[in-house]
């Protein structure tokens, strides 16, 4: 088991890229499994925990699908049949699960994506499924904003851009500074709603509601 870890271990060592281009074998992730669980002190081999180094690899290609998924292919499809609408398309509220990079803990929060298309929108469904590519993904908060607002940008080219996101870092409540109920916020603009600071406030009321109706 150690062996395994170990070599992959080496080839990491001397060829960084060699081994990123090289994805470990279930039986190489399932032994890294095993190693943790013998590192914090419990026994592999246990009942209890004997089939968790399986049950984690499946979890985590549920937990990671993201790095399967483009968000080009979520977005290739628009409509064209929006009449003379001209005014902003909101999504609000969004719902997602990630994991911060640096700890690998979660993170769960919701985000809040509005755009002022050109001539042609996308199905509303879609811009859930782009949030949900980038949170399954090992993140920083401030990297996932990013992300979204970049896929809409390139793939809808729309006027503006809005994206909020709220979340929560079990990083920070469940060790660190162990404070729990924090919320982070992060906002992204682009086009119409960076240049035009009324339009920022238009979007902050709207989200706004949402919060309202939480409580």
């Amino acid at each position: 088991m150690d062996a395994v870890v170990k070599s992959f271990q080496k080839r990491a060592d001397a060829a960084p890229d060699a081994a990123l281009a090289r994805r470990p074998s279930r039986e190489e992730a399932e032994a890294a499994v095993r190693t943790l669980i013998a590192w914090i002190g419990d026994d592999p081999n246990r009942e209890g925990v004997k089939d968790t180094p399986q049950r984690l690899v499946n979890a985590y290609q549920e937990i990671f699908r993201g790095y399967n998924e483009k968000a080009e292919d979520v977005l290739d499809r628009t409509f064209g049949e929006i009449g003379t609408f001209d005014d902003v398309v909101l999504v609000r509220d969004i719902p997602f699960y990630s994991h911060c990079e640096h700890h690998m803990v979660p993170i769960v929060g919701h985000a809040h994506v509005a755009y002022f298309p050109v001539e042609r929108v996308v199905g509303l469904s879609k811009i859930a499924r782009v949030v949900d590519i980038f949170a399954r993904r090992l993140q920083t908060q401030e990297h996932l904003t990013s992300q979204i607002v970049a896929a809409i940008d390139e793939n809808l080219k729309p006027r503006g851009i809005a994206v909020m996101v709220e979340g929560e870092h079990l990083c920070m409540a469940m060790r660190g500074v162990q404070k729990s109920g924090v919320s982070t916020v992060t906002t992204q603009f682009t086009g119409v709603f960076r240049d035009d600071p009324a339009e920022q406030v238009r979007f902050f009321n709207l989200v706004r509601d949402v919060r309202n109706s939480r409580r």
